[in-house]
């Protein structure tokens, strides 16, 4: 029998596989309960046995992924101030980036939340919501803001769901000109400015296209066959940043002072830490992007040394004398 401290540990497994649509495997439930195989096991058994029947995904990894299809657990689920303020915050937060459209997203989603609730449960989520509304708030983060325009993301995307080639007209950061482009597009990818990733005909790879400097877009009655081999996320993770370039071995050692700072800072998704007896870091990860490694660690100042590689030693170092030169009266 589960203890009854564990109950709540059920209902959100029972829940997440409900909402998972490729299933959960018995890894991923030890994980996300910190438990021991035969302890997930014996929580899948009692979802099953509880809310059941569970089904078996079809994934090609050789892993059992078991999803539950029942609607035994819609008056189980409710939602608490906390999923709420969670939720407007993530709104708040993706207003100030400029992606506007997508917290407009969410904030359909909270009114569908909203209700299925019962009105008694509505009123105490009000009365807490505005308790917490009130006790918490988003940091200002000095940045670009660009909002994108909710009839061009809604086109974008149909263009990739669809994999239709689109037309624009896009203005060159660097050469200041325009030209009319015809591209591919794969993805979006949404950082302190958005882009489109997508490829044209003179380009091997996909590259990335700044949303805030494409303008009279279209839908063309082109499709294309998309490379199966292309991933988004890991097409994303050759940079530090937005900027793409062939990637380097980055090693990056932090002053002791400074060690528990920067062991709790992500500079890159495939980042290793190494902490050492002097109390120092060292933070290692393979990423291109070099200019913008650079203006990110000039904010370290002298609490970190770069390893390696020298080319990006020399460039903070040339970056740094010529930020004296300006500003030196």
């Amino acid at each position: 029998m589960l203890r009854y401290e564990r109950v709540k540990d059920l209902l959100d497994l029972a829940v997440r596989m409900q909402a998972s649509r490729g299933g959960v495997t018995i890894d991923e439930i030890m994980v996300g309960l910190s438990v021991s195989r035969k302890t997930a096991e014996r929580f899948r058994d009692t979802v099953d046995l509880a809310f059941g029947p569970l089904e078996l995904v079809d994934s090609g990894d050789r892993k059992n992924h078991w999803r539950l299809r029942s609607r035994a657990l819609s008056r189980l689920i409710s939602v608490n101030a906390e999923d709420l303020i969670t939720l407007g915050k993530a709104m708040e937060a993706l207003e100030r980036f400029g992606l506007g459209s997508l917290a407009r997203g969410l904030d359909g989603l909270e009114s569908k939340l909203r209700a299925v609730q019962l009105q008694g449960n509505l009123e105490r989520l009000d009365s807490d919501l505005e308790t917490l509304a009130q006790a918490e708030g988003l940091a200002m983060r000095p940045g670009p803001r660009q909002p994108i325009d909710p009839t061009l993301l809604s086109l974008l995307r149909e263009a990739i769901l669809t994999a239709r080639r689109i037309e624009f007209s896009y203005h060159g950061r660097h050469s200041g000109k325009r030209s009319r482009q015809r591209i591919e597009p794969y993805g979006l990818l949404y950082g302190t400015r958005p882009f489109l990733v997508g490829k044209n005909s003179w380009n091997a790879e996909p590259r990335l296209w700044r949303i805030g400097n494409m303008s009279d877009v279209r839908l063309t009655g082109e499709n294309f066959e998309q490379d199966p081999e292309f991933d988004l996320q890991a097409f994303a993770r050759r940079s530090f940043g937005t900027f793409q370039e062939p990637p380097f071995q980055v090693e990056l050692r932090f002053r002791a002072d400074a060690a528990p700072d920067a062991a709790t800072f992500l500079f890159h998704l495939d980042q290793s830490i190494e902490q050492h007896e002097d109390g120092t870091l060292t933070v290692r990860f393979k990423a291109g992007g070099i200019g913008e490694m650079c203006w990110h660690l000039v904010t370290w100042g002298d609490s970190v040394k770069i390893v390696k590689p020298a080319k990006l030693r020399r460039r903070l170092a040339q970056m740094c004398e010529d930020l004296a030169v300006h500003h030196r009266d």
